[in-house]
């Protein structure tokens, strides 16, 4: 009886410390998903002038939108985390303080990681879209209850239309052998089907972003550091920034010298030069900017000037040149037969501490944790880049709700696809976590997946 007591309160102590770790975790994350949100988006919606009750509305929207940009954040470390807490568990097999972290808590994680997900994507920012855009029931009293129940009636037809599709397309799939009874399994069945179709279509958004993006991390590195002096002469750019930042302030006193001497005049010509002078205080604060930004670079050391830029373009290229030789690796591998994709739903779960997940021991793993997080900047940079979703792009204080909302979308689906392209690509060897093997036994039908998951 004792064993017994014993073993329940240790049960119980275990599953306190994962929530509390588990729940410690997604604050950091949440606390630095509000910090962007903050950053980017536009400081007069969260306080609307005219309403507060669109005020509300914003705010709750942005609310979903820091939860959901926490767990795509989330979702790209989960390889670096478990990467790392297996091979802290190779360096310290007996420590006294690193029994907290076990097996349990990873899979916790990757669990906890793929339920909210499911729930960001198919829930939260549909609601917060549809809850931005409502007005309210016709023929109904204004107000925020008429919103909700508006966004609710949408996203219930909404939410229908695209069970009712995903259920087809399991059917057309599962060679017709699905019953109207699999409906009942909807959350252990369909809802990932559904969350993994999307991941396909984050893995082929990946494979078409990230190419670009590694071409693109060249220029956007070059923008950021400082180049030496045979590159670019920022006396002469600080000297022409001053030059046009004076013309500008020479123009702008005219012009309001001339709305003096002519306030009598008709009201269309004080409003161009209203707007002209708005214009050229708009360009000021910009040169302002731009004058502040090369007169710190002015004061860099000459170390920094003249080695900063070579190195970083190194590292810069040495990571893009390792990348794609492990592809090329892993697709020779393939091709060869000497390695296949691990596409079998009997996957043994894998435990940490047990071996290195590279030959080359912590090396090779903290290069496998760069190669993944490099990679994953290296397709966000792309998709931005490309010509139909450059205008998604936040910039600083001008972003709207309903801008935020589409880039968390963006970067949840690219951040959930990650895990499976880096092992496509083989640059991890983690396969045995439970979003991936959801992803590889969706594509043999929902049957299978629900049999996989009731085990």
């Amino acid at each position: 009886m004792e064993n017994d007591a014993d073993a329940r309160e240790r049960l119980f102590h275990n599953a306190i410390r994962e929530i509390l770790i588990h729940s410690l975790f997604f604050l950091i994350l949440y606390v630095l998903a509000h910090i962007l949100v903050s950053k980017f988006k536009k400081k007069k919606e969260y306080y609307f002038a005219e309403d507060d009750e669109d005020a509300i509305v914003c705010r709750i929207s942005l609310w979903m939108c820091c939860f959901s940009l926490a767990v795509s954040l989330g979702a790209a470390l989960l390889l670096p985390v478990s990467i790392i807490s297996n091979e802290v568990l190779l360096l310290y097999p007996s420590s006294f303080y690193m029994q907290w972290l076990n097996s349990s808590l990873i899979h916790g994680l990757w669990n906890e990681i793929f339920l909210f997900s499911n729930i960001s994507i198919f829930i939260l920012l549909p609601f917060a879209y549809l809850f931005t855009e409502s007005e309210g029931l016709p023929g109904s009293r204004k107000g925020l209850i008429s919103r909700l129940y508006e966004t609710f009636l949408v996203f219930t037809l909404v939410a229908a239309l695209l069970f009712g599709m995903t259920f087809l397309l399991s059917a057309i799939l599962d060679y017709g052998q699905t019953s109207m009874q699999s409906l009942v399994a909807l959350w252990c069945g369909y809802l990932p089907f559904l969350y993994s179709c999307l991941s396909c279509f984050g893995v082929v958004l990946l494979l078409i972003c990230t190419p670009l993006g590694f071409a693109r991390l060249f220029t956007v590195l070059g923008e950021l550091v400082i180049k030496p002096k045979f590159l670019r002469d920022i006396q002469d750019e600080y000297q022409c920034a001053m030059m046009e930042e004076e013309n500008l302030r020479r123009r702008a006193h005219i012009i309001s010298h001339e709305l003096e001497i002519h306030r009598s005049t008709p009201v269309q010509r004080n409003g161009r030069n209203g707007c002209a002078t708005s214009a050229l205080k708009r360009r000021l604060l910009q040169l302002g900017k731009v004058r502040r930004e090369l007169a710190l670079q002015q004061l860099a050391s000459p170390w920094r000037r003249n080695l900063g830029y070579p190195l970083a373009m190194l590292v810069l290229l040495s990571l893009t040149i390792i990348s794609l030789l492990m592809v090329i690796h892993n697709m020779l591998q393939l091709l060869i037969g000497i390695k296949a994709l691990p596409i079998s739903p009997q996957v043994e779960k894998f435990s940490l501490g047990i071996s290195s997940l590279s030959a080359l021991g912590v090396v090779g793993s903290s290069l496998e944790i760069v190669l993944i997080l490099y990679l994953w900047l290296a397709s966000v940079v792309g998709f931005f880049s490309l010509p139909v979703f450059c205008r998604l792009q936040p910039k600083p204080s001008s972003a709207t709700v309903t801008q935020i909302i589409g880039n968390c979308a963006v970067l949840l689906v690219l951040s959930s696809a990650l895990p499976v392209l880096a092992r496509t690509l083989g640059e991890s060897s983690h396969w045995e976590f439970s979003p991936l093997r959801c992803f590889a036994i969706s594509m043999n039908g929902p049957q299978k997946m629900l049999f996989f998951l009731n085990n």
